[in-house]
This record gives C-alpha cells, sequence and structure tokens, in this order.
C-alpha cells in the first residue's frame, strides 16, 4: 500500500511508473504528444486522490491511463484527426522486388512502426483490450472493468484485435494475399468501380493524407471509395513498394522526383488503413528509391 507521507514520495513512486505508463498510453494512442498530455492528466488525477488509499499504484495508475486513452479514442471516433506521429518520412521505403534488409535494426524499427499503423485501424474497446492484455500483460477482468464489459466479451475484444494485428507479423516482405488485395482495390480505383471498392475496403477503413496544407483524415468505406481518384493515378504511374513492411505504391513526376507514397494496412482480406504522402517536403525527407 502507497503511504500517507509527503507529496516528494508520492511524485517519487509515479515517476518510477512513468516510462511504462506512457508506453502504454503511445501504444493506445500512436503519438508521443497525447501520451504525454495522458500520463500528466494521471498524475493530477494521483495527486487528487488519497494515496493512502490505493493498495496497487501500478495496477490503479495503469486503470487510469487505460480509460483517459480510450475517452481519447472515442472522441476521435467521433471527431476524426490525424494522431499517428511516427511521420512517413521515418519509415522504411523498399521497391517490392527488392530483396529484404538484413539489418535487425531495420527490420525491428519496420515491426514497431507497423504494429502502431494498423493499431490505428482497430475500434477503441479493441484497440484497449489487445494493448493492455496482449502487451502489458494486464488481466481480462481489469480491462473490462476498464469498458464495461464482462470478461467474456472483453476476450472476444482482443481476439479480434490480435486476428488484425497478424497482418504485421512479418513486415520485411508484403504478403502476397495483402497484395492481391491492394492491386483489386488500385484496379477498382482506376475502372471507376465503387462496388469493387467496396468489396475490399472495410466499413472501418481510415485514410490519412499528408498535404502541403495538413494532414487530414477520412474514415468510412463510402467517403474512402467517392475520393479514391488519387490511388488511381498513383497506380497508373507508380510501383509497388513495402512502406514501413506494408503493401504500397510510390509513383514520380516525368522529371522523376516524387509524386506520391501509398501505403495500405490489409487485415482477414480488407484494406483497414490508407496513409497517403503527398506534400513534397514530406517526400523529399524519405529515403525513397529512383523510378525504374
Amino acid at each position: 500500500m502507497v503511504g500517507t507521507g509527503s507529496t516528494d514520495l508520492v511524485a517519487q513512486a509515479f515517476d518510477a511508473q512513468r516510462d511504462r505508463l506512457r508506453a502504454v498510453a503511445h501504444r493506445m494512442l500512436g503519438s508521443h504528444a497525447d501520451a504525454e498530455d495522458v500520463v500528466q492528466e494521471a498524475w493530477l488525477r494521483l495527486s487528487r486522490q488519497d494515496a493512502g488509499s490505493i493498495e496497487n499504484l501500478a495496477g490503479w495508475l495503469t486503470t487510469v491511463v487505460g480509460r483517459i486513452s480510450l475517452d481519447v479514442l472515442r472522441s476521435r471516433r467521433a471527431r476524426p484527426e490525424a494522431s499517428w506521429d511516427d511521420r512517413p518520412a521515418d519509415l522504411v521505403v523498399l521497391l517490392d522486388d527488392a530483396p529484404a534488409p538484413d539489418d535487425d535494426a531495420v527490420l525491428a524499427d519496420s515491426v514497431g512502426l507497423a504494429l502502431l499503423v494498423v493499431l490505428e485501424s482497430l475500434r477503441p474497446g479493441e484497440r484497449l483490450a489487445f494493448v493492455l492484455h496482449d502487451l502489458f500483460a494486464v488481466p481480462f477482468d481489469e480491462i473490462g472493468r476498464i469498458l464495461g464489459k464482462s470478461t467474456d466479451a472483453t476476450k472476444m475484444l482482443a481476439s479480434r484485435a490480435r486476428r488484425k494485428v497478424r497482418a504485421t507479423e512479418r513486415p520485411a516482405r508484403a504478403d502476397r494475399r495483402q497484395r492481391e488485395v491492394v492491386d483489386a482495390f488500385l484496379a477498382a480505383a482506376r475502372g471507376g468501380d465503387f462496388e469493387g471498392l467496396l468489396r475490399v475496403l472495410d466499413p472501418g477503413v481510415r485514410l490519412t493524407v499528408d498535404t502541403p496544407g495538413g494532414v487530414f483524415v477520412t474514415l468510412g468505406a463510402t467517403k474512402v471509395a467517392t475520393g479514391a481518384q488519387l490511388a488511381a493515378g498513383a497506380a497508373a504511374r507508380g510501383r509497388a513498394v513495402l512502406v514501413g513492411g506494408r503493401p504500397g505504391v510510390l509513383s514520380w513526376h516525368e522529371d522523376g522526383t516524387p509524386l506520391s507514397v501509398l501505403a495500405f494496412t490489409v487485415a482477414e482480406g480488407r484494406i483497414t488503413a490508407i496513409t497517403a504522402v503527398v506534400d513534397p517536403a514530406e517526400l523529399a525527407r524519405m529515403n525513397l528509391p529512383g523510378p525504374a
């Protein structure tokens, strides 16, 4: 039990948990800035709490961080905005027919970034259940109390999330089935086949477009399919690449300068997230292969 001593002792106990709490919040939210805000809010709530009444400080803080993060995720669903702040320029981009990298550090970075991307495609409850249980070993009954669900229902959420996350397990080379899904999307976009687009898009698909005017987010298969002309243009002028381990398309202007990078997250045979970079400044920062 945490003692009722000085504020300094409580602060020290909190600081001992800070790195772990930041890691939990970052996996939940995909944003270092948002994670810092969540951890700071957790500290404010702890400072208003009678520390002597907390039997398990680590568990109490994890619950608080989980609840705050869940509120942030639900708010994003209601008011979509770009939050994933591992910038596209930091991703490893390789031609899909190039040899896979041997550098373990490069592969490890791709795993981490690809996981963050696929987590963005999960619904808030799925993401909380997966992150807290599979990554931080929080028991399902505790997660269920955060979600207001039974233990069995929470296990089902985690299982559903786990199936989607498995798409990131081999980031060095896109699974051929994932590439086929992406190719089907691009073919439908080129042909103006709206129904074909809907067949390969997850109903909750998230499109993030990095433009000179800012980052814009679109949610939902109907809206993403309606705006699929960008993908059609890229497919006509581009080559297959891997972006942080995900199947993608890199296209160039006629003078050989990069035009756009598209990256797709595919889970259970459908596209759950698309990241598009068309900002010339961002493209210039990326270590991109040149046209053939």
